[in-house]
Protein backbone atom coordinates (compact mmCIF):
# COMPACT_ATOMS: atom_id res chain seq x y z
CA UNK A 1 0.00 0.00 0.00
CA UNK A 2 1.20 3.64 -0.43
CA UNK A 3 3.72 5.32 0.86
CA UNK A 4 2.87 8.98 2.18
CA UNK A 5 5.89 11.48 2.71
CA UNK A 6 5.07 14.42 4.79
CA UNK A 7 7.33 16.82 4.53
CA UNK A 8 7.76 20.78 5.81
CA UNK A 9 10.07 22.99 7.54
CA UNK A 10 10.70 22.00 11.59
CA UNK A 11 7.81 23.32 13.78
CA UNK A 12 5.55 23.35 10.78
CA UNK A 13 3.01 21.25 12.47
CA UNK A 14 3.63 18.28 10.60
CA UNK A 15 2.26 15.41 12.76
CA UNK A 16 -0.54 17.96 13.63
CA UNK A 17 -1.34 17.42 9.93
CA UNK A 18 -0.37 13.48 9.69
CA UNK A 19 -2.59 13.11 12.52
CA UNK A 20 -5.57 14.65 10.37
CA UNK A 21 -4.54 12.16 7.70
CA UNK A 22 -4.37 8.88 9.62
CA UNK A 23 -8.11 10.09 11.68
CA UNK A 24 -9.31 10.52 7.87
CA UNK A 25 -8.05 7.13 6.63
CA UNK A 26 -8.96 4.86 9.74
CA UNK A 27 -12.66 6.52 9.38
CA UNK A 28 -12.74 5.47 5.67
CA UNK A 29 -11.29 1.99 6.31
CA UNK A 30 -13.99 1.39 9.12
CA UNK A 31 -17.18 2.78 6.76
CA UNK A 32 -15.95 0.47 3.47
CA UNK A 33 -17.39 -2.55 2.81
CA UNK A 34 -14.62 -3.45 0.63
CA UNK A 35 -12.78 -6.37 1.93
CA UNK A 36 -9.46 -4.88 0.18
CA UNK A 37 -10.30 -1.65 2.23
CA UNK A 38 -11.55 -3.58 5.29
CA UNK A 39 -8.25 -5.24 6.04
CA UNK A 40 -6.12 -2.12 5.49
CA UNK A 41 -3.93 -0.88 8.28
CA UNK A 42 -2.38 2.70 9.22
CA UNK A 43 1.13 2.88 10.50
CA UNK A 44 2.59 6.31 11.17
CA UNK A 45 6.31 6.48 11.06
CA UNK A 46 7.97 9.67 13.17
CA UNK A 47 11.41 10.78 14.88
CA UNK A 48 9.94 10.28 18.41
CA UNK A 49 8.24 6.99 17.65
CA UNK A 50 12.13 6.11 16.67
CA UNK A 51 13.60 7.25 19.64
CA UNK A 52 15.30 9.94 17.28
CA UNK A 53 15.81 12.93 19.44
CA UNK A 54 15.90 16.61 17.77
CA UNK A 55 19.79 17.07 17.93
CA UNK A 56 20.37 14.60 15.87
CA UNK A 57 20.23 17.53 13.33
CA UNK A 58 22.94 19.27 14.42
CA UNK A 59 25.75 16.93 13.17
CA UNK A 60 26.29 15.27 9.77
CA UNK A 61 26.92 12.08 10.90
CA UNK A 62 24.24 11.61 13.47
CA UNK A 63 21.63 13.50 10.75
CA UNK A 64 22.76 10.60 8.64
CA UNK A 65 22.15 7.71 11.12
CA UNK A 66 18.91 9.01 11.65
CA UNK A 67 17.63 8.79 7.99
CA UNK A 68 18.97 5.60 7.76
CA UNK A 69 16.83 4.42 10.86
CA UNK A 70 13.60 6.19 9.26
CA UNK A 71 14.41 4.33 6.03
CA UNK A 72 14.70 1.62 7.11
CA UNK A 73 11.58 1.78 9.15
CA UNK A 74 9.58 2.69 6.30
CA UNK A 75 10.85 -0.31 4.36
CA UNK A 76 10.45 -2.48 7.18
CA UNK A 77 6.33 -1.59 7.04
CA UNK A 78 5.90 -1.36 3.56
CA UNK A 79 3.78 -3.86 1.54
CA UNK A 80 -0.04 -4.73 0.17
CA UNK A 81 -2.40 -3.78 3.06
CA UNK A 82 -0.48 -1.28 4.96
CA UNK A 83 -0.89 2.83 4.31
CA UNK A 84 2.89 3.79 5.61
CA UNK A 85 2.59 7.29 6.53
CA UNK A 86 6.39 9.23 6.91
CA UNK A 87 5.71 12.11 9.21
CA UNK A 88 9.66 14.03 9.09
CA UNK A 89 10.91 16.94 7.54
CA UNK A 90 12.18 15.34 4.84
CA UNK A 91 13.67 18.09 3.45
CA UNK A 92 16.49 16.27 1.40
CA UNK A 93 15.21 15.91 -2.08
CA UNK A 94 17.93 13.05 -2.94
CA UNK A 95 16.72 11.39 0.41
CA UNK A 96 12.28 11.59 -1.15
CA UNK A 97 14.29 10.14 -4.39
CA UNK A 98 15.58 7.29 -2.52
CA UNK A 99 11.77 6.75 -0.71
CA UNK A 100 10.13 6.86 -4.09
CA UNK A 101 12.36 3.77 -5.24
CA UNK A 102 11.90 1.48 -2.44
CA UNK A 103 8.34 2.58 -2.85
CA UNK A 104 8.57 1.63 -6.67
CA UNK A 105 10.74 -1.50 -5.54
CA UNK A 106 7.38 -3.03 -4.04
CA UNK A 107 5.21 -1.65 -6.48
CA UNK A 108 2.90 0.51 -4.52
CA UNK A 109 2.92 4.09 -5.48
CA UNK A 110 3.95 6.99 -3.18
CA UNK A 111 3.00 11.07 -2.56
CA UNK A 112 4.09 14.02 -0.85
CA UNK A 113 2.22 15.84 1.21
CA UNK A 114 3.75 19.45 1.80
CA UNK A 115 2.67 21.84 4.87
CA UNK A 116 3.24 24.74 3.57
CA UNK A 117 4.18 26.87 6.23
CA UNK A 118 5.62 30.60 6.35
CA UNK A 119 9.48 30.09 8.31
CA UNK A 120 8.74 33.13 10.49
CA UNK A 121 5.42 31.08 11.38
CA UNK A 122 7.32 28.12 12.02
CA UNK A 123 10.07 30.28 14.31
CA UNK A 124 6.98 31.56 16.14
CA UNK A 125 5.63 27.80 16.57
CA UNK A 126 8.86 26.99 17.97
CA UNK A 127 9.39 29.45 20.55
CA UNK A 128 5.31 28.65 21.53
CA UNK A 129 6.61 24.94 21.94
CA UNK A 130 10.13 25.40 23.53
CA UNK A 131 8.52 27.32 26.16
CA UNK A 132 5.83 24.97 27.10
CA UNK A 133 8.25 22.13 26.81
CA UNK A 134 6.51 20.39 24.33
CA UNK A 135 8.91 20.35 22.02
CA UNK A 136 10.81 22.77 19.74
CA UNK A 137 14.41 22.81 18.53
CA UNK A 138 17.08 25.04 19.46
CA UNK A 139 16.63 28.66 17.50
CA UNK A 140 19.85 28.21 15.88
CA UNK A 141 19.12 24.61 14.30
CA UNK A 142 15.83 25.74 13.12
CA UNK A 143 17.47 28.46 11.46
CA UNK A 144 19.89 26.22 9.75
CA UNK A 145 17.37 23.23 8.79
CA UNK A 146 15.03 25.96 7.28
CA UNK A 147 18.11 27.09 5.14
CA UNK A 148 18.92 23.48 3.73
CA UNK A 149 15.32 22.73 3.20
CA UNK A 150 14.82 21.60 -0.69
CA UNK A 151 11.23 22.34 -1.33
CA UNK A 152 9.01 19.18 -3.20
CA UNK A 153 8.66 19.94 -6.64
CA UNK A 154 5.97 17.98 -8.47
CA UNK A 155 7.22 18.23 -11.65
CA UNK A 156 9.92 15.43 -10.48
CA UNK A 157 8.99 12.02 -10.40
CA UNK A 158 9.59 11.52 -6.53
CA UNK A 159 8.04 14.32 -5.31
CA UNK A 160 4.40 13.46 -7.64
CA UNK A 161 1.82 13.52 -6.57
CA UNK A 162 2.24 16.82 -4.33
CA UNK A 163 -0.23 17.67 -1.96
CA UNK A 164 0.40 21.26 -1.02
CA UNK A 165 -1.37 22.45 2.25
CA UNK A 166 -0.58 25.94 3.07
CA UNK A 167 -1.09 27.25 7.36
CA UNK A 168 -4.17 28.42 7.30
CA UNK A 169 -6.36 25.77 5.61
CA UNK A 170 -7.99 23.36 8.55
CA UNK A 171 -7.51 19.76 6.70
CA UNK A 172 -5.08 17.94 4.37
CA UNK A 173 -7.02 17.54 1.23
CA UNK A 174 -7.20 14.03 2.55
CA UNK A 175 -9.80 12.78 0.19
CA UNK A 176 -7.38 13.57 -2.89
CA UNK A 177 -4.90 11.55 -1.24
CA UNK A 178 -7.03 8.89 -0.46
CA UNK A 179 -7.99 8.37 -4.30
CA UNK A 180 -4.61 9.28 -5.67
CA UNK A 181 -2.85 5.85 -3.38
CA UNK A 182 -6.32 3.88 -2.53
CA UNK A 183 -8.83 4.68 -4.92
CA UNK A 184 -12.52 4.18 -4.44
CA UNK A 185 -12.64 0.41 -4.83
CA UNK A 186 -9.00 -0.15 -2.64
CA UNK A 187 -7.57 -1.18 -5.65
CA UNK A 188 -4.39 1.39 -5.61
CA UNK A 189 -2.64 1.46 -8.83
CA UNK A 190 0.22 -0.78 -9.79
CA UNK A 191 3.51 0.44 -9.92
CA UNK A 192 5.51 -1.41 -12.12
CA UNK A 193 9.57 -1.39 -10.86
CA UNK A 194 11.94 -0.95 -13.49
CA UNK A 195 14.73 -2.57 -13.33
CA UNK A 196 16.71 0.55 -12.56
CA UNK A 197 14.54 0.72 -9.31
CA UNK A 198 14.52 -2.77 -8.20
CA UNK A 199 17.23 -2.93 -4.91
CA UNK A 200 19.30 -6.05 -5.34
CA UNK A 201 22.26 -7.81 -2.97
CA UNK A 202 25.53 -5.83 -4.03
CA UNK A 203 27.03 -8.50 -5.47
CA UNK A 204 27.75 -7.56 -9.41
CA UNK A 205 31.80 -7.35 -9.83
CA UNK A 206 32.79 -3.88 -10.17
CA UNK A 207 29.70 -2.22 -10.07
CA UNK A 208 31.21 0.46 -8.00
CA UNK A 209 33.46 1.52 -10.71
CA UNK A 210 30.99 1.07 -13.56
CA UNK A 211 28.74 3.38 -11.54
CA UNK A 212 31.79 5.87 -11.60
CA UNK A 213 32.44 5.07 -15.04
CA UNK A 214 29.19 5.38 -16.73
CA UNK A 215 27.99 8.64 -15.24
CA UNK A 216 31.49 9.74 -15.93
CA UNK A 217 30.88 9.12 -19.36
CA UNK A 218 27.55 10.96 -19.51
CA UNK A 219 28.71 13.73 -18.22
CA UNK A 220 31.89 14.04 -20.36
CA UNK A 221 28.63 13.70 -23.60
CA UNK A 222 27.20 16.94 -22.49
CA UNK A 223 30.30 18.57 -22.17
CA UNK A 224 31.37 17.73 -25.18
CA UNK A 225 28.16 18.78 -26.61
CA UNK A 226 27.89 21.90 -25.05
CA UNK A 227 31.66 22.49 -26.09
CA UNK A 228 30.50 21.54 -29.98
CA UNK A 229 27.67 24.21 -29.84
CA UNK A 230 29.32 27.00 -28.20
CA UNK A 231 27.77 26.31 -25.08
CA UNK A 232 24.26 26.60 -25.89
CA UNK A 233 21.34 25.40 -23.55
CA UNK A 234 18.25 23.69 -24.48
CA UNK A 235 19.40 21.11 -26.96
CA UNK A 236 18.89 16.84 -26.78
CA UNK A 237 21.49 14.67 -26.61
CA UNK A 238 21.01 11.24 -27.57
CA UNK A 239 23.05 9.21 -24.89
CA UNK A 240 23.65 5.64 -26.82
CA UNK A 241 21.87 2.55 -24.59
CA UNK A 242 19.67 4.69 -22.72
CA UNK A 243 15.43 4.87 -23.90
CA UNK A 244 15.50 9.01 -23.09
CA UNK A 245 17.63 11.82 -24.40
CA UNK A 246 19.31 14.28 -22.13
CA UNK A 247 16.66 17.73 -22.43
CA UNK A 248 19.59 20.68 -21.80
CA UNK A 249 17.81 23.44 -19.94
CA UNK A 250 17.97 26.77 -21.90
CA UNK A 251 20.60 27.84 -19.34
CA UNK A 252 23.13 25.46 -19.66
CA UNK A 253 24.76 23.73 -16.61
CA UNK A 254 28.15 24.52 -15.52
CA UNK A 255 30.43 21.38 -15.47
CA UNK A 256 30.24 22.09 -11.21
CA UNK A 257 26.42 21.14 -11.38
CA UNK A 258 27.28 18.51 -13.43
CA UNK A 259 29.71 16.47 -10.97
CA UNK A 260 27.20 17.53 -8.16
CA UNK A 261 24.73 15.58 -9.50
CA UNK A 262 26.73 12.99 -10.40
CA UNK A 263 27.71 12.70 -6.79
CA UNK A 264 24.37 13.06 -6.06
CA UNK A 265 23.46 10.17 -7.96
CA UNK A 266 26.43 8.11 -6.98
CA UNK A 267 25.84 8.91 -3.42
CA UNK A 268 22.02 7.81 -3.59
CA UNK A 269 23.10 4.23 -5.33
CA UNK A 270 26.22 3.80 -3.56
CA UNK A 271 25.14 1.20 -1.10
CA UNK A 272 22.65 -0.88 -3.31
CA UNK A 273 23.50 -2.61 -6.66
CA UNK A 274 21.76 -1.13 -10.06
CA UNK A 275 21.39 -3.81 -13.06
CA UNK A 276 24.57 -2.53 -14.64
CA UNK A 277 22.78 -2.45 -17.88
CA UNK A 278 20.36 0.11 -16.61
CA UNK A 279 22.64 2.82 -14.81
CA UNK A 280 23.04 5.03 -17.57
CA UNK A 281 19.02 4.89 -18.21
CA UNK A 282 18.25 6.04 -14.65
CA UNK A 283 21.60 8.74 -14.55
CA UNK A 284 19.73 10.36 -17.63
CA UNK A 285 16.65 10.00 -15.88
CA UNK A 286 17.63 11.79 -12.94
CA UNK A 287 19.76 14.31 -14.69
CA UNK A 288 16.49 15.35 -16.64
CA UNK A 289 14.36 15.30 -14.10
CA UNK A 290 17.05 17.89 -12.22
CA UNK A 291 17.38 20.08 -15.10
CA UNK A 292 13.10 20.21 -15.72
CA UNK A 293 13.29 22.26 -12.52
Amino acid sequence: MPLILISGYPSSGKTYRSQQLITYFQDKINASTEPKVKRLKVHHIDDQSLGINRDVYAAARTEKDARATFSSAIKRHLNRDTIVVADGMNYIKGFRYQLYCEAKAVQTPSCVVHVGVPPEKCKELNIAALGAGTGGYEPDLLENLVFRYEEPNGMTRWDSPLFTLPFDDPAPPCEAVWEAMVGSDGKSKVVRPNAATVLKPASEQNYLYELDKTTSDVVNAITTWLQDHAGEGGGQIVVPEAEEAIVLPTMPPSLSQLQRLRRQFIGLNRQHTLDKGRVRELFVEYLNDAFSK
